[in-house]
Protein backbone atom coordinates (compact mmCIF):
# COMPACT_ATOMS: atom_id res chain seq x y z
CA UNK A 1 0.00 0.00 0.00
CA UNK A 2 0.96 3.54 -0.64
CA UNK A 3 1.90 5.47 2.39
CA UNK A 4 -1.11 7.37 3.74
CA UNK A 5 0.90 9.89 5.89
CA UNK A 6 1.56 12.10 3.08
CA UNK A 7 5.07 14.72 2.53
CA UNK A 8 3.11 17.17 0.29
CA UNK A 9 1.04 19.49 1.26
CA UNK A 10 -2.18 17.46 0.33
CA UNK A 11 -3.73 14.91 -1.35
CA UNK A 12 -7.22 14.53 -0.96
CA UNK A 13 -9.75 14.89 2.26
CA UNK A 14 -9.03 11.37 3.22
CA UNK A 15 -4.75 11.89 3.78
CA UNK A 16 -5.73 15.51 5.43
CA UNK A 17 -5.98 15.13 9.47
CA UNK A 18 -8.62 17.10 10.53
CA UNK A 19 -8.78 21.08 10.30
CA UNK A 20 -12.55 20.41 10.25
CA UNK A 21 -13.89 23.59 11.93
CA UNK A 22 -11.17 25.94 10.00
CA UNK A 23 -12.14 24.38 6.47
CA UNK A 24 -15.94 25.06 7.47
CA UNK A 25 -15.08 28.58 8.20
CA UNK A 26 -12.70 29.85 5.58
CA UNK A 27 -15.65 28.49 2.83
CA UNK A 28 -18.44 30.55 4.93
CA UNK A 29 -16.16 33.42 5.05
CA UNK A 30 -15.66 33.09 1.42
CA UNK A 31 -19.30 32.71 0.35
CA UNK A 32 -19.98 35.69 2.31
CA UNK A 33 -17.81 37.72 0.23
CA UNK A 34 -15.00 38.20 3.23
CA UNK A 35 -10.88 38.29 2.16
CA UNK A 36 -9.18 35.94 4.78
CA UNK A 37 -6.21 36.51 6.56
CA UNK A 38 -4.59 32.95 7.77
CA UNK A 39 -1.47 33.19 10.11
CA UNK A 40 0.23 30.26 11.45
CA UNK A 41 3.95 28.81 11.80
CA UNK A 42 6.02 27.69 8.98
CA UNK A 43 5.09 23.52 8.30
CA UNK A 44 1.61 23.47 10.52
CA UNK A 45 -0.38 22.51 7.77
CA UNK A 46 -1.17 26.45 6.22
CA UNK A 47 -0.57 25.43 2.37
CA UNK A 48 -2.45 22.09 2.88
CA UNK A 49 -5.67 23.85 4.48
CA UNK A 50 -5.34 25.98 1.62
CA UNK A 51 -6.07 23.40 -0.95
CA UNK A 52 -8.33 21.79 1.46
CA UNK A 53 -10.11 24.70 0.83
CA UNK A 54 -9.97 24.77 -2.66
CA UNK A 55 -10.87 21.15 -2.85
CA UNK A 56 -14.48 22.05 -0.75
CA UNK A 57 -15.45 24.37 -2.59
CA UNK A 58 -15.06 21.97 -6.14
CA UNK A 59 -16.93 19.30 -4.22
CA UNK A 60 -19.86 21.70 -3.62
CA UNK A 61 -20.09 22.20 -7.49
CA UNK A 62 -19.06 26.17 -6.95
CA UNK A 63 -18.50 28.23 -10.05
CA UNK A 64 -15.68 29.41 -8.91
CA UNK A 65 -11.80 28.76 -9.96
CA UNK A 66 -8.79 29.03 -7.56
CA UNK A 67 -5.15 30.02 -7.55
CA UNK A 68 -2.30 29.10 -5.37
CA UNK A 69 0.50 32.09 -5.18
CA UNK A 70 3.52 30.53 -3.49
CA UNK A 71 6.10 34.25 -2.99
CA UNK A 72 8.16 32.58 -0.32
CA UNK A 73 11.33 33.32 -2.63
CA UNK A 74 10.29 36.24 -4.56
CA UNK A 75 12.40 39.88 -3.21
CA UNK A 76 10.92 42.33 -6.02
CA UNK A 77 7.94 43.36 -7.85
CA UNK A 78 9.18 41.67 -10.80
CA UNK A 79 9.86 38.46 -9.35
CA UNK A 80 5.96 38.33 -7.41
CA UNK A 81 4.52 39.43 -11.42
CA UNK A 82 6.60 36.21 -12.49
CA UNK A 83 4.90 34.19 -9.92
CA UNK A 84 2.02 35.41 -9.88
CA UNK A 85 1.63 35.43 -13.41
CA UNK A 86 3.01 31.54 -13.42
CA UNK A 87 0.17 30.60 -11.07
CA UNK A 88 -2.65 32.35 -12.99
CA UNK A 89 -1.66 30.20 -16.36
CA UNK A 90 -0.85 26.74 -14.13
CA UNK A 91 -4.92 27.53 -12.69
CA UNK A 92 -6.14 27.59 -16.54
CA UNK A 93 -7.85 24.88 -18.08
CA UNK A 94 -7.74 25.74 -21.71
CA UNK A 95 -5.19 26.72 -24.12
CA UNK A 96 -7.34 29.83 -25.00
CA UNK A 97 -7.24 31.23 -21.83
CA UNK A 98 -3.77 31.23 -21.58
CA UNK A 99 -3.81 33.25 -25.12
CA UNK A 100 -6.38 35.96 -23.50
CA UNK A 101 -4.18 35.99 -21.04
CA UNK A 102 -0.78 36.72 -22.58
CA UNK A 103 -3.45 39.49 -24.37
CA UNK A 104 -3.72 41.46 -21.69
CA UNK A 105 -0.05 41.63 -20.61
CA UNK A 106 0.27 44.01 -24.02
CA UNK A 107 3.26 44.41 -25.71
CA UNK A 108 5.41 42.60 -23.31
CA UNK A 109 6.09 39.70 -25.71
CA UNK A 110 6.30 36.91 -22.76
CA UNK A 111 8.22 33.47 -23.51
CA UNK A 112 6.17 30.43 -21.92
CA UNK A 113 7.98 26.90 -21.30
CA UNK A 114 6.96 24.40 -18.85
CA UNK A 115 9.42 22.77 -16.49
CA UNK A 116 10.26 18.73 -17.79
CA UNK A 117 10.35 17.74 -14.11
CA UNK A 118 7.31 19.13 -12.58
CA UNK A 119 5.53 20.09 -15.71
CA UNK A 120 4.64 23.78 -13.93
CA UNK A 121 4.93 27.01 -16.59
CA UNK A 122 7.75 28.81 -16.51
CA UNK A 123 7.61 32.63 -17.71
CA UNK A 124 10.05 34.96 -18.91
CA UNK A 125 9.40 38.22 -18.97
CA UNK A 126 11.37 41.70 -19.66
CA UNK A 127 10.43 45.09 -18.83
CA UNK A 128 11.73 48.54 -19.38
CA UNK A 129 10.39 50.49 -16.74
CA UNK A 130 8.94 50.43 -13.15
CA UNK A 131 6.07 51.99 -14.75
CA UNK A 132 5.71 48.92 -17.11
CA UNK A 133 5.43 46.47 -13.74
CA UNK A 134 3.22 48.23 -12.06
CA UNK A 135 1.32 48.49 -15.38
CA UNK A 136 1.36 44.66 -16.28
CA UNK A 137 0.62 43.84 -12.41
CA UNK A 138 -2.93 45.89 -12.86
CA UNK A 139 -3.82 44.14 -16.32
CA UNK A 140 -3.11 40.96 -14.33
CA UNK A 141 -6.23 41.49 -11.50
CA UNK A 142 -7.97 43.18 -14.47
CA UNK A 143 -7.79 39.35 -16.50
CA UNK A 144 -8.59 37.87 -13.53
CA UNK A 145 -11.89 39.96 -12.79
CA UNK A 146 -13.14 39.68 -16.22
CA UNK A 147 -13.27 35.84 -16.08
CA UNK A 148 -16.95 34.10 -16.27
CA UNK A 149 -16.21 32.43 -12.89
CA UNK A 150 -15.58 33.89 -9.54
CA UNK A 151 -12.12 33.38 -8.29
CA UNK A 152 -10.11 32.93 -5.30
CA UNK A 153 -6.57 33.75 -4.85
CA UNK A 154 -4.75 32.37 -2.69
CA UNK A 155 -1.10 34.40 -1.96
CA UNK A 156 1.39 32.21 0.74
CA UNK A 157 3.93 33.85 2.40
CA UNK A 158 2.39 37.00 2.08
CA UNK A 159 4.38 39.08 4.68
CA UNK A 160 7.32 38.78 1.82
CA UNK A 161 5.97 41.65 0.28
CA UNK A 162 7.55 44.22 3.10
CA UNK A 163 10.82 43.33 1.67
CA UNK A 164 10.25 44.39 -1.86
CA UNK A 165 12.29 47.60 -1.08
CA UNK A 166 8.94 49.68 -2.64
CA UNK A 167 5.33 50.56 -0.74
CA UNK A 168 3.98 46.85 -2.00
CA UNK A 169 0.89 46.75 0.48
CA UNK A 170 -0.54 50.43 -0.87
CA UNK A 171 0.15 48.91 -4.75
CA UNK A 172 -1.53 45.85 -4.10
CA UNK A 173 -4.77 47.46 -2.30
CA UNK A 174 -4.81 50.06 -4.86
CA UNK A 175 -5.39 47.00 -7.56
CA UNK A 176 -7.31 44.77 -4.95
CA UNK A 177 -9.98 46.79 -3.70
CA UNK A 178 -11.67 47.65 -6.69
CA UNK A 179 -12.15 44.05 -7.39
CA UNK A 180 -15.59 42.65 -7.30
CA UNK A 181 -15.18 38.81 -8.71
CA UNK A 182 -12.28 37.99 -7.22
CA UNK A 183 -11.15 37.28 -3.44
CA UNK A 184 -8.30 36.54 -1.57
CA UNK A 185 -6.83 34.49 1.15
CA UNK A 186 -3.93 35.94 2.47
CA UNK A 187 -1.35 33.59 4.46
CA UNK A 188 1.83 34.26 6.32
CA UNK A 189 3.87 32.80 8.72
CA UNK A 190 5.80 35.90 10.67
CA UNK A 191 3.08 36.55 13.16
CA UNK A 192 3.92 39.49 14.20
CA UNK A 193 4.58 41.00 10.59
CA UNK A 194 0.98 39.48 9.03
CA UNK A 195 -0.65 40.79 12.51
CA UNK A 196 0.68 44.80 11.89
CA UNK A 197 -0.45 44.65 8.12
CA UNK A 198 -4.24 43.69 8.53
CA UNK A 199 -4.62 45.20 12.07
CA UNK A 200 -2.42 48.57 12.26
CA UNK A 201 -4.87 51.36 11.46
CA UNK A 202 -1.37 52.63 9.60
CA UNK A 203 -1.41 50.12 6.88
CA UNK A 204 -3.53 49.84 3.27
CA UNK A 205 -4.89 46.54 4.61
CA UNK A 206 -6.17 47.63 7.50
CA UNK A 207 -9.18 45.67 8.71
CA UNK A 208 -9.82 44.64 5.33
CA UNK A 209 -9.98 40.48 5.99
CA UNK A 210 -11.28 38.08 8.46
CA UNK A 211 -8.39 37.23 10.52
CA UNK A 212 -7.73 32.88 11.51
CA UNK A 213 -4.75 31.73 13.62
CA UNK A 214 -4.33 28.47 12.70
CA UNK A 215 -2.93 26.42 16.15
CA UNK A 216 -1.85 22.69 16.39
CA UNK A 217 -3.97 19.97 15.98
CA UNK A 218 -5.77 18.62 19.01
CA UNK A 219 -3.57 15.39 20.68
CA UNK A 220 -6.61 13.31 20.56
CA UNK A 221 -7.68 14.20 16.73
CA UNK A 222 -4.19 13.57 15.69
CA UNK A 223 -3.89 9.99 17.66
CA UNK A 224 -7.43 8.83 16.28
CA UNK A 225 -5.93 9.52 12.74
CA UNK A 226 -2.62 8.32 12.74
CA UNK A 227 -4.19 4.67 14.28
CA UNK A 228 -7.00 5.12 11.16
CA UNK A 229 -4.05 5.68 8.67
CA UNK A 230 -2.00 2.72 9.50
CA UNK A 231 -5.03 0.46 9.77
CA UNK A 232 -5.06 1.39 6.04
CA UNK A 233 -1.79 -0.43 6.14
CA UNK A 234 -3.07 -3.30 7.98
CA UNK A 235 -0.69 -2.30 11.33
CA UNK A 236 -1.08 -0.94 14.85
CA UNK A 237 0.45 0.79 17.00
CA UNK A 238 1.14 0.70 20.64
CA UNK A 239 0.01 3.27 23.18
CA UNK A 240 3.52 3.95 24.26
CA UNK A 241 4.70 4.26 20.49
CA UNK A 242 2.01 6.96 19.68
CA UNK A 243 2.02 8.86 23.22
CA UNK A 244 6.07 9.07 22.20
CA UNK A 245 5.10 9.91 18.60
CA UNK A 246 3.14 12.82 19.47
CA UNK A 247 5.29 14.07 22.36
CA UNK A 248 8.83 13.61 20.31
CA UNK A 249 7.16 15.68 17.77
CA UNK A 250 5.40 18.14 19.69
CA UNK A 251 2.10 17.82 17.86
CA UNK A 252 3.83 19.59 14.38
CA UNK A 253 2.19 18.88 12.04
CA UNK A 254 5.20 18.57 8.95
CA UNK A 255 7.29 16.85 12.16
CA UNK A 256 4.74 14.49 12.84
CA UNK A 257 4.14 13.67 9.63
CA UNK A 258 7.42 13.04 8.63
CA UNK A 259 7.88 10.82 11.52
CA UNK A 260 4.90 8.87 10.73
CA UNK A 261 5.85 8.37 7.16
CA UNK A 262 9.02 7.01 8.40
CA UNK A 263 7.72 4.43 10.84
CA UNK A 264 4.67 3.01 8.42
CA UNK A 265 8.06 2.87 5.89
CA UNK A 266 10.25 0.62 8.31
CA UNK A 267 8.01 -0.82 10.49
CA UNK A 268 6.37 -4.23 10.73
CA UNK A 269 2.73 -5.55 11.53
CA UNK A 270 2.63 -4.11 15.46
CA UNK A 271 4.40 -0.81 16.03
CA UNK A 272 6.56 -0.35 19.24
CA UNK A 273 8.12 2.32 21.02
CA UNK A 274 11.08 0.63 19.98
CA UNK A 275 10.69 1.33 16.52
CA UNK A 276 9.50 4.51 16.41
CA UNK A 277 12.46 5.69 18.09
CA UNK A 278 14.55 3.88 15.67
CA UNK A 279 13.19 5.46 12.95
CA UNK A 280 13.55 9.19 15.05
CA UNK A 281 16.87 8.25 15.62
CA UNK A 282 17.60 7.90 11.88
CA UNK A 283 15.80 10.96 10.80
CA UNK A 284 17.86 12.89 13.02
CA UNK A 285 20.97 11.10 11.36
CA UNK A 286 19.81 11.98 7.88
CA UNK A 287 19.32 15.46 8.96
CA UNK A 288 23.02 16.26 10.92
CA UNK A 289 25.33 17.28 8.44
CA UNK A 290 22.43 20.34 7.38
CA UNK A 291 22.42 20.76 11.14
CA UNK A 292 25.96 21.03 10.79
CA UNK A 293 26.06 23.55 7.96
CA UNK A 294 23.39 26.12 10.01
CA UNK A 295 26.04 25.88 12.84
CA UNK A 296 28.64 27.33 10.43
CA UNK A 297 26.49 29.80 9.71
CA UNK A 298 25.86 31.47 13.21
CA UNK A 299 28.11 32.80 15.79
CA UNK A 300 29.23 30.10 18.47
CA UNK A 301 26.99 32.76 20.62
CA UNK A 302 23.77 32.07 18.72
CA UNK A 303 24.35 28.05 18.58
CA UNK A 304 25.15 28.00 21.91
CA UNK A 305 21.64 29.92 22.55
CA UNK A 306 19.71 27.88 19.97
CA UNK A 307 21.08 25.03 22.34
CA UNK A 308 20.07 26.44 25.49
CA UNK A 309 16.28 26.55 23.94
CA UNK A 310 16.33 23.77 22.83
CA UNK A 311 17.77 21.82 25.81
CA UNK A 312 14.69 23.50 27.97
CA UNK A 313 12.12 22.56 24.91
CA UNK A 314 10.34 25.79 25.89
CA UNK A 315 11.88 29.10 27.33
CA UNK A 316 9.44 31.23 29.16
CA UNK A 317 11.94 33.89 31.16
CA UNK A 318 14.74 34.29 28.51
CA UNK A 319 15.87 37.09 30.50
CA UNK A 320 15.39 35.75 33.66
CA UNK A 321 18.81 35.25 36.35
CA UNK A 322 18.48 31.85 36.34
CA UNK A 323 18.22 30.97 32.33
CA UNK A 324 21.17 33.01 32.00
CA UNK A 325 23.37 31.91 34.40
CA UNK A 326 22.20 28.43 34.07
CA UNK A 327 23.95 28.57 29.96
CA UNK A 328 26.34 31.60 30.62
CA UNK A 329 24.56 33.37 28.41
CA UNK A 330 25.86 37.02 30.40
CA UNK A 331 23.75 39.48 30.19
CA UNK A 332 19.60 40.41 29.92
CA UNK A 333 20.49 42.42 26.87
CA UNK A 334 22.93 40.06 25.56
CA UNK A 335 19.79 37.02 25.43
CA UNK A 336 17.65 40.01 24.05
CA UNK A 337 20.08 40.26 21.28
CA UNK A 338 20.39 36.65 20.60
CA UNK A 339 17.03 36.01 20.65
CA UNK A 340 16.15 38.60 18.25
CA UNK A 341 18.67 37.44 16.01
CA UNK A 342 17.50 33.97 16.26
CA UNK A 343 13.91 35.00 15.96
CA UNK A 344 14.70 36.90 12.61
CA UNK A 345 16.42 33.70 11.26
CA UNK A 346 13.26 31.77 12.01
CA UNK A 347 15.48 29.42 14.30
CA UNK A 348 13.30 30.01 17.13
CA UNK A 349 9.59 30.47 17.01
CA UNK A 350 7.71 32.94 19.57
CA UNK A 351 4.75 31.64 20.86
CA UNK A 352 1.73 33.72 22.17
CA UNK A 353 -0.52 32.52 24.26
CA UNK A 354 -2.89 33.86 26.57
CA UNK A 355 -0.12 33.45 29.42
CA UNK A 356 2.23 35.33 27.41
CA UNK A 357 4.78 34.58 25.04
CA UNK A 358 7.49 31.57 25.14
CA UNK A 359 9.97 30.29 22.69
CA UNK A 360 11.29 27.04 21.12
CA UNK A 361 13.65 26.16 18.32
CA UNK A 362 11.44 26.16 15.15
CA UNK A 363 12.78 23.18 13.30
CA UNK A 364 11.70 20.20 15.97
CA UNK A 365 14.02 17.85 14.31
CA UNK A 366 16.87 20.06 14.92
CA UNK A 367 15.60 21.07 18.46
CA UNK A 368 16.08 17.05 19.32
CA UNK A 369 18.77 17.14 17.68
CA UNK A 370 20.35 19.65 19.96
CA UNK A 371 19.25 18.59 22.80
CA UNK A 372 21.81 15.39 23.01
CA UNK A 373 24.82 17.80 21.51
Amino acid sequence: MENPFALVPYISKEYFCDREEETKTIVEYLRNGSNITLISPRRYGKTGLIYRVFDEIKQQKANVSTCYVDIYATETLEDFIKVFSEAVIASMEKKKAIKSFFQFLGGLRPMLSYDPVSGNPELTLTFRTDHEKKQTLASIFEFIEKQDKKTIVAIDEFQQIRYYGINMEALLRSYIQPLRNVQFIFCGSKKHIMTEMFTDARSPFYESTRCLYLEKIDRAVYAEFIIRMLEKGKKTVTEEALDFILDWTKLHTFYTQSLCNHVFLKSNKKIDKEEVLKSANQILKENEQTFIQWRNLLTSNQWNYLKAVAKEQSVEKPYSTQFIQKYNIGTSANSQRLLEALIDKELILANSTLEGLSYSVYNVFLSRWLENH
